[in-house]
């Protein structure tokens, strides 16, 4: 990837398990915009990359803000990035990238899970400065796990917000159809977290009727597949000339290290985040 070296100038703990990290030029000069929604890619050591949402304001060009969720059962980037990212460390990262641009319309419904809370977060400082009509969802375990919590509240938008836990009271949990039914024609919804978070809210949107057009979701992790038509397959190495099996459930990069060949990826399952799925009710 085309790199820019960026400097960590501050690290935050936002919630349980939860870090942020401040990256600014490393030369001092100004990063390139960004829209909401766009994430970049980090190289957190030589090899591994991994992709985080960008969370600050989209106005802002002197700095990018991201935020990780420490989870053990990664595959390793996201405990790198609590344990061996500091203040004064000087990493690579790519330009922004952004596969979950909002698109006109009449009103949003934002929906966040756990630390999906990063790209809706930088979509509901974009549309208050728009002068958009939104509201915004933000499910996670308890307050103690909410990142960004009292950045929300004190926010233009703060209104807007509505939190709710798993360890709360039942009357504060999220009540999605009814939301849904007051949304109104017009409206588009984006939602970020966990797969099961994901497919309980665009599931039940579908069962509502809800046009597939106006629902838009980023997954924390790999988005699921249909493997129902896997079969094995082959792959051969161009500079050996060497031909290896790849068993149904295992990706190339899973089969060829098992023989010995190692080759450098960004990432290695389809999703966009090194997050792993949490199941439907919980949010990470």
């Amino acid at each position: 990837m085309n790199t820019i070296p960026v400097k960590v100038v501050s690290r935050r703990m936002e919630a349980e398990d939860i870090a942020s990290f401040e990256l600014t030029q490393a030369d001092g000069g100004l990063l390139p915009p960004f829209p909401a929604g766009a994430h970049i890619d980090v190289e957190i050591r030589p090899g591994l990359i991994r992709q985080y949402s960008l969370c600050n304001d989209p106005e802002e060009t002197h700095r990018y803000l991201i935020a990780v969720l420490r989870d053990s059962g990664s595959r390793g980037g996201s405990v790198m990035m609590h344990d061996l990212i500091e203040v004064g460390s000087v990493i690579n990262i790519s330009e922004p990238k952004n596969h979950f641009a909002l698109v006109p319309a009449s009103r949003y419904v934002l929906f966040a899970g756990g630390i999906g809370v990063t790209p809706i977060l930088c979509m509901a400082e974009r549309l208050m400065r728009t002068g958009a009509d939104f509201t915004m969802h933000y499910c996670t375990r308890s307050p103690e796990r909410t990142a960004f919590i009292e950045r929300i509240e004190g926010s233009g938008f703060a209104n807007r917000v509505h939190f709710h836990f798993d360890s709360g009271r039942p009357g504060q949990k999220l009540d999605l159809p009814s939301v849904l039914v007051q949304a109104g024609t017009g409206t588009h919804l984006y939602v970020c977290g966990p797969a099961g978070f994901i497919d309980f809210v665009t599931g039940t949107a579908a069962t509502s009727g809800w046009p597939a057009e106006a629902v838009h979701q980023e997954y924390f992790g790999a988005a699921p597949q249909d493997s129902s038509a896997d079969a094995p397959f082959e792959v051969q190495i161009a500079s050996s000339g060497n031909t290896y099996l790849v068993p149904v459930g295992k990706t190339v990069v899973q089969a060829l290290a098992e023989h010995g060949v190692e080759i450098l990826v960004s990432r290695e399952q389809g999703g966009v985040r090194d997050v792993h799925h949490a199941g439907a009710a919980r949010y990470a």
